[in-house]
């Protein structure tokens, strides 16, 4: 059954599109759903779009990046000198505390807010700033496409400078998906990170708050 953590701070409530497609999913079925029921939901509310990575490879986003996988996702541009920045160093730091569960149980998603600009090699360019390793994949696509991908994820920007430095966790085997504060402390979304893979959803640990 899809199932979702809330925090009390801001940055940390879930996205309520994403909140109220599930509980639409939810309250059609008679019975409660099958781990398959529960994949299709998700697929279909993602959508599976075509998208293109640092390596110019297609990727579909639910079957290729998130299905079955605990992710971390959040937006971005490749020229970008605000918040992006300091959120992708976060997920630097993020990625060298996960250690050995990057790509084998944890995996990044940076999607870019900036199609018409962010190119496979600029999105290459950008992860080598953050020493991005396996495990860590940078997104772009055709931007109606990208639109309506970010409009799904809750981080579709009119400009691409208004968008958040907020990340998306979720495990999909699970249905567990929360939204967080990106530049909190490494500490504290690592806990995040953790309760969400290991679905501890009654009792979240260091991770019950997650504070700027």
């Amino acid at each position: 059954m899809m199932r979702m953590l809330t925090h009390r701070n801001t940055w940390a409530i879930l996205t309520v599109a994403i909140l109220i497609a599930v509980a639409t999913a939810m309250s059609a079925a008679q019975e409660p759903p099958t781990q398959n029921s529960v994949e299709s939901n998700a697929k279909h509310y993602f959508t599976d779009v075509v998208l293109v990575n640092q390596n110019g490879q297609k990727m579909r986003f639910y079957t290729d990046l998130l299905e079955g996988k605990v992710v971390i996702i959040n937006s971005f541009f490749a020229t970008c000198a605000g918040s992006c920045l300091p959120l992708n160093r976060n997920l630097e730091k993020l990625q060298a505390a996960l250690g050995e569960h990057m790509e084998k149980d944890v995996h990044i998603i940076s999607i870019s807010v900036d199609p018409l600009t962010d190119t496979p090699e600029r999105l290459k360019a950008w992860g080598a700033k953050f020493k991005a390793g396996a495990g860590w994949t940078f997104v772009t696509g055709e931007k109606q496409e990208m639109d309506s991908l970010l409009t799904a994820l809750g981080a579709a920007v009119s400009k691409r400078e208004d968008h958040t430095p907020a990340m998306i966790i979720g495990n999909d085997s699970k249905g567990i998906w929360t939204r967080t504060y990106g530049l909190a402390k490494t500490g504290q979304i690592v806990g995040l990170i953790l309760d969400v893979m290991a679905g501890n959803v009654d009792e979240p640990a260091t991770a019950a708050e997650v504070k700027p």
